[in-house]
């Protein structure tokens, strides 16, 4: 079973970027559908991006979709979310996870890190 391990999460201020990274292990990437999903305090489970295994398609959540964007890189077993103009909105934890059925529903997710926005 894969193993992910998210990393990159902080503090911003509204309008900044930041990378999230996330480190796969125990299992290629390779034909793996991967992804990100958020949750915030109090709030529902939100799909925010999916990349598919060979890179080829991508699908975003409306609320992300010109900002985000996820990618990946399967030699090193990798996938990334560049978050730009980031928004207090988008304060949650992030987690990289396995997509099983494509494009938003999840299995293995790896313990999620945190990403604060400021205004």
């Amino acid at each position: 079973q894969v193993q992910l391990v998210e990393s990159g999460g902080g503090l911003v201020q509204a309008g900044g970027s930041l990378r999230l990274s996330c480190a796969a292990s125990g299992h290629t990437l390779t034909a793996v559908n991967m992804g990100w999903f958020r949750q915030a305090p109090g709030k529902e489970r939100e799909f925010v991006a999916a990349i598919n295994w060979r890179s080829i398609s991508t699908y975003y959540a409306d609320s992300v979709k010109g900002r985000f964007t996820i990618s990946r890189d399967n030699a090193n077993n990798m996938v990334y979310l560049q978050m730009n103009n980031l928004k207090p909105e988008d304060t949650a934890v992030y987690y990289c996870a396995v997509v099983r059925e494509w494009p938003r529903n999840f299995g293995s997710w790896g313990q999620g890190t945190q990403v604060t926005v400021s205004s």
